[in-house]
């Protein structure tokens, strides 16, 4: 699902809002947890789980085509651990089906 998707989705789901309103709602919200990630906050939404950064060191790679050895620069990269509650709605169908997950 594209985001373009889920604004069509939300808006079919709530006729009595437009849906540039939604489209708005929709860009607000992913521009706060880009926010504060950007800050070093975490960003948890219950039942859904929990954005996060994390902070890779620099080092040493290699250049697949040549094969030469090149430096990474150090980062900070975007974490997500999904929530309880998503693994199990997940998980649904494989553990009816009595199939270890």
């Amino acid at each position: 699902m594209i985001k373009s998707e889920l604004v069509t989705k939300i808006a079919t789901l709530n006729p009595h809002l437009y849906q540039r309103d939604v489209e708005n709602i929709v860009n607000a919200i992913l521009d706060e947890i880009v926010d504060a990630l950007s800050r070093g906050d975490r960003v948890e939404l219950r039942g859904f789980g929990a954005f996060s950064v994390k902070a890779r060191p620099a080092r040493v790679g290699r250049n697949p085509r040549t094969g030469e050895h090149v430096p990474v620069d150090g980062k900070v990269v975007p974490f997500f651990k999904t929530g309880k509650e998503m693994r199990v709605r997940l998980n649904k169908d494989e553990l009816e089906a009595g199939v270890p997950a």
